[in-house]
């Protein structure tokens, strides 16, 4: 396992599906074979879900893959009341939140939470170490536009070249603008624990496409077992 609580999985890599919305387009993310289902509950998102909605789409995943809750700046409180209405296996931190501010959330929640760092240019790397020690997991993900109205889910890579510095024995997650005909390349350069897709397998902001839900999950797959060979 790479992270304590998660799933048995088919290869090392993670495969992580963030901001579904609807039973079918979750069913064939759990049928394809991701290890973590994200749900947003960030209400500017095109992805963003309802309580109810959220729920039904939890009951699908329960047992099958880790329940993902992608929250933006919540107050420790409302992180409490959503972990127990929802009970996710992850909180995912997609805001502006300090260290400070994570130890808060995982102390009011008991969850394990995963904190996503936007990466433009080698001097965004420095982020990440006040952080190792708190999040149970970080997602490195392209920094979105600045007017953005959302922090995530925009389709744009950045260069994966700049994570060859990092530390090799530092697991992570790589997010931003991977899809299914360029995650092999972002494996192979990147060497990350986990992949993790929302836009990439979209036909539309927001609309899910199976077809490329089950790509992306193959491509990855392929990918990691190329890398496994190679090792």
């Amino acid at each position: 396992m790479l992270w304590a609580g998660m799933p048995t999985v088919k290869t090392d890599l993670v495969v992580k599906i963030c901001g579904l919305s609807t039973p079918d387009t979750m069913m064939a993310a759990l049928d394809a074979g991701a290890d973590m289902v994200g749900l947003v509950f960030h209400p500017k998102s095109p992805r963003f879900v309802s309580d109810e909605r959220a729920t039904e789409l939890a009951r699908l995943a329960r047992g099958r893959a880790e329940i993902v809750a992608l929250i933006v700046d919540f107050e420790p409180d409302a992180a409490a009341r959503l972990a127990r209405s929802l009970e996710p296996d992850w909180l995912q931190l997609h805001g502006r939140e300090t260290p400070d501010a994570m130890r808060a959330v995982k102390a009011a929640t008991g969850v394990k939470v995963m904190k996503a760092l936007g990466i433009a240019g080698p001097d965004d790397l420095a982020a990440i170490e006040p952080y190792r020690g708190v999040a149970d997991l970080i997602l490195l993900d392209a920094k979105p536009p600045k007017d953005a109205a959302y922090p995530g889910g925009h389709g744009r890579p950045f260069d994966w070249s700049l994570l060859a510095s990092l530390d090799p024995s530092f697991r992570f997650m790589l997010s931003g603008g991977l899809d299914p005909g360029n995650v092999r390349e972002a494996i192979a350069i990147a060497r990350p624990a986990g992949v993790d897709v929302s836009s990439g397998v979209e036909s539309a902001p927001g609309v899910k496409d199976i077809g490329r839900i089950g790509d992306f999950i193959a491509a990855a797959r392929q990918a990691a077992r190329a890398e496994n060979e190679k090792a």
